[in-house]
């Protein structure tokens, strides 16, 4: 029997087969059928598209395999962090899938950013052994997430920093150009990965970090204590962002990473924001920047130390940066004009 002239004459028919039908068409084992599988392969006759229970083969021209490559908008890869390259994980799922096929430059551009940046992260920090990530496009969106069972970033920066506890190390990540391993990163990654998405969520501990771009907002809740650390990244394929803009936004005219945005409400925690201390916590580390934007949505006030020691105490020492305070309101405003005006 012509297996191999079976396989070739059904995918002419079919466009698309699974090795189980020509199993069940010739009544031989999987493993002998898949021999003649591998050939053709080997013969650059058939491809290969799709993961696992979704793989299907298809004949080897361009508009087959195209054709093909549409139909798989999903796919789960659970690797083994060693010597596991970023880029080659793009390259698998660019091969084995349609995601990326016709979709917007711009919208490319983020995705292998976004991807590559967290994936990254995974690879150098977690010390997990393994590594799962789903990528998935749908009608509207493309989704993805991260998930390895390593120290946790929170748990990570907490002991790298020597910080006291989850929400300090939630608050140091926040700020921007923040790493565990200076000597091998800016920090930059998740800061800009989270402007350049509709939404980015980092699970860790027992916290949950949400960046909601759609709202143009930040949450922090509370979640079921979990291990490891777990990303997930969504974006509209209808969406204007440009990376090369978002980068502009927050970057110099040399091109270095040199404005933050903190978001003064995730520091109040369940006391109001009126002592020096707590301003301490706020502007440590912010010394990295030229410019810092602090962001006083639903504060309703601050006390005259924690404004003194910002705007007059602070800026002192650090003359060349530029504080700029955005949604404050006139009880706010006051107190901040009273400490730049060296009124204490």
């Amino acid at each position: 029997m012509d297996i191999k002239g079976i396989i070739i004459e059904e995918l002419e028919k079919k466009g698309q087969i699974k090795a189980d039908e020509i199993v069940k068409a010739t009544g031989f084992s999987r493993a002998y059928i898949n021999r003649f599988f591998q050939e053709l392969k080997d013969e650059g006759r058939i491809v290969l598209i799709g993961k696992a229970n979704r793989a299907s083969y298809v004949l080897a021209t361009e508009e087959a395999v195209l054709a093909a490559k549409e139909n798989v908008q999903e796919i789960t890869l659970d690797l083994q962090n060693k010597a596991l390259q970023e880029d080659k994980v793009i390259e698998e799922i660019k091969k084995k899938t349609g995601i990326f096929i016709r979709i917007r430059e711009n919208i490319s551009d983020i995705l292998n950013y976004a991807f590559s940046e967290m994936l990254n992260n995974a690879i150098e920090h977690s010390n997990s052994q393994t590594i799962k990530i789903t990528i998935k496009r749908d009608k509207n969106n493309i989704t993805f997430s991260i998930i390895d069972k390593g120290i946790g970033i929170f748990n990570n920066i907490m002991e790298k920093k020597g910080l006291n506890n989850i929400m300090s190390a939630i608050q140091d990540l926040l700020k921007g150009k923040q790493t565990t391993a200076p000597e091998m990163h800016s920090g930059e990654g998740i800061f800009f990965t989270s402007k350049v998405g509709d939404i980015f969520i980092i699970q860790g501990s027992n916290k949950k970090l949400i960046f909601n771009n759609l709202l143009d907002d930040i949450f922090i809740k509370d979640i079921k204590e979990i291990n490891g650390t777990k990303v997930n990244f969504s974006i509209e394929m209808k969406s204007n962002k440009n990376l090369s803009n978002i980068f502009k936004e927050w970057t110099d005219s040399s091109f270095q990473f040199s404005k933050t945005m903190v978001t003064v409400r995730l520091y109040k925690m369940k006391s109001p924001l009126l002592s020096r201390s707590q301003a301490r916590r706020i502007v440590q580390g912010l010394d990295k920047f030229k410019t810092v934007i602090l962001d006083f949505k639903e504060i309703e006030t601050v006390g005259q130390g924690f404004a003194d020691e910002i705007f007059r105490v602070w800026k002192t020492n650090h003359s060349k940066i530029i504080i700029n305070a955005v949604n404050t309101n006139e009880n706010v405003q006051f107190m901040i004009n009273r400490a730049i005006s060296g009124q204490t």
